[in-house]
């Protein structure tokens, strides 16, 4: 099981690293809290593959604290998230629709084949529950940023960018605390 696990973790690192600067580089470009806090969830998704796949192999203790520092990542990464969203609220942005939509979906096609590789093996122990809530929580962050561009270019407001952003923050922040709470 270890080694199916490895192999699992190695992919999901391997797409959310990738899919963090392709959707930074695009969420900076096209001004959107929506994709900006989506990459950094893609970030924090990367860092917690990394540290689970350090875990696979280990006591299920030292799974448990790497699912919990996980957790933590999470937590420091949505504040990041939602500190964004406050800024662009405050000084301004214009998102860019058919970027937040076409990379949105680019996302959530990327976050469906991570959560088809994990669901296999999410009940192996906290490190691959904390991963499958990750992945899971990624597919519903996807489609509020599809919703976000289409609301952005039917409104011709920034201001779904910014309750997508909101929400995705929270959602993170969310999974981080049912990761903290994890027990085994």
């Amino acid at each position: 099981m270890d080694k199916k696990e490895a192999t699992i973790l190695k992919w999901l690192l391997a797409i959310n690293a990738t899919m963090f600067f392709v959707e930074l580089s695009v969420g900076w470009f096209a001004q959107s809290t929506a994709l900006m806090a989506d990459s950094l969830d893609m970030f924090a998704d990367a860092a917690v593959y990394g540290l689970a796949l350090y875990a696979v192999g280990h006591s299920a203790r030292m799974k448990l604290r790497v699912a919990h520092l996980s957790g933590w990542i999470q937590v420091v990464l949505a504040l990041g998230a939602l500190s964004e969203v406050f800024r662009r609220f405050v000084f301004g942005s214009e998102p860019v629709s058919t970027l937040m939509m076409s990379f949105g979906l680019v996302a959530l096609i990327a976050n469906i084949i991570c959560l088809i590789l994990i669901s296999r093996n999410k009940e192996g122990g906290a490190h691959m529950k904390a991963s499958w809530i990750f992945s899971a929580n990624d597919v519903i962050a996807n489609l509020g940023v599809i919703l976000a561009g289409f609301l952005v270019a039917l409104t011709n407001s920034p201001y779904p960018d910014l309750v997508i952003g909101l929400v995705i923050g929270l959602i993170v922040l969310n999974g981080a605390r049912r990761i903290l709470r994890l027990e085994s």
